[in-house]
């Protein structure tokens, strides 16, 4: 998937669909690279995600930018806003989940962390990505960073579904989410804050690798 999403992309940026072209069909593409046309509904939707194309019901996919979104979207939220919101709600919050975690919460954060790592469909390791991050904002002890952290859950999960695809996130985020866990257990405020903290900053580099994020005060500068 991700060798015929890069073709298809460089394909666009080059110039060779031009904005307004639509792309040959699955079954062409399918038969095109050597692959299943499951693999290749894969890659148009990374396509879809980057904003490089859009899908039109009955039509096919039709080429709408030659260069990736800089901020995209997941649901109603940025991926701007949500990194701003996560630094100053999943941070503390896992400071505090080192000081206040019961036996329960760690116990169901250790078992999730045993099932990302064992979880072979995508869809599912999605789901359990965003529940680990709420129940580490719940096991904080108070309620309003699981509210909000639950409010934004939805875009949590299509913005990790969106750097698994583009970005090949998963093993580096089951061995942060372990790291993160381990701070948490042994009750060490300092650590699980670097832990959350470095987690949050490789996202931000995945990001910035796939689509060139600017953080607010970046976009600032250049203006």
């Amino acid at each position: 998937m991700e060798a015929v999403l890069a073709h298809l992309r460089d394909a666009i940026e080059r110039g060779e669909y031009a904005i307004g072209d639509r792309l040959p069909a699955e079954a062409s593409l399918g038969k095109q690279f050597e692959v299943s046309r499951s693999v290749v509904r894969e890659a148009l939707r990374g396509l879809q995600a980057l904003g490089l194309t859009k899908s039109r019901t009955g039509k096919g996919t039709f080429v709408v930018a030659n260069r990736p979104v800089e901020n995209p979207t997941f649901g109603p939220y940025s991926a701007r806003d949500l990194l701003e919101v996560r630094r100053h709600v999943e941070v503390p919050a896992a400071g505090y989940a080192a000081l206040r975690r019961t036996s329960d919460d760690l116990d169901l954060l250790t078992d999730l962390l045993e099932r990302m790592a064992g979880e072979t469909d995508n869809t599912v390791w999605v789901a359990l990505d965003s529940l680990f991050h709420v129940t580490v904002a719940q096991a904080s002890g108070n309620p309003v960073f699981g509210k909000v952290i639950e409010e934004i859950r939805d875009a949590l999960a299509k913005q990790s579904a969106f750097l698994n695809q583009l970005g090949d996130r998963r093993a580096a985020s089951n061995d942060e989410h372990r790291q993160l866990v381990n701070a948490i257990g042994s009750g060490d405020e300092h650590a699980a804050t670097e832990a959350m903290t470095h987690h949050l900053a490789r996202v931000e580099s995945a990001l910035t690798d796939i689509v060139g994020l600017k953080t607010a005060a970046e976009k600032n500068e250049d203006s």
